[in-house]
């Protein structure tokens, strides 16, 4: 079963300073385990992707529109208090070994070496039985 880890972040929900504020020690320690975590998923056959995302004053939100020309609102967004910083598809026998693997992503290293203890979001990603032709 595919399952989709989503990191989340909340400016209410997290006691450190934003990444872009870390040392570049810091930084270093929390790409090396998230590198060293995607190789060690390599080598179990587990991962599928991971792609970690900019920061979300860089997102747009784009809206068809029935004139045909898109509404693409610009960030930051103010109103949200979340964003969505990186994700894995892994692909694993069991439920719970995609628990196992959002908990040891959640312990990624933060300010001071301290485990970060991140939320992630672990949702099965929906397949579609195959249609006869």
């Amino acid at each position: 079963m595919k399952y989709m880890l989503l990191m989340q972040f909340s400016g209410q929900s997290v006691d450190f300073a934003p990444i872009d504020q870390w040392t570049p020690e810091e930084v270093g320690a929390h790409i090396g385990f998230m590198k060293d975590t995607n190789r060690g998923l390599v080598g179990s056959g587990e991962l599928v992707d991971a792609q970690g995302l900019a920061m979300p004053d860089t997102a747009k939100i784009v809206r068809s529109h029935a004139n045909g020309t898109p509404l693409v609102t610009e960030g930051p967004f103010a109103e949200t208090k979340e964003f969505l910083a990186g994700w894995w598809i892994v692909d694993c026998e069991t439920p719970e070994r995609a628990l196992e693997i959002a908990a040891q992503v959640s312990a990624a290293p933060g300010p001071k070496g301290e485990p970060l203890n991140m939320p992630i979001e672990v949702r099965q990603v929906m397949s579609v039985p195959p249609t006869e032709l």
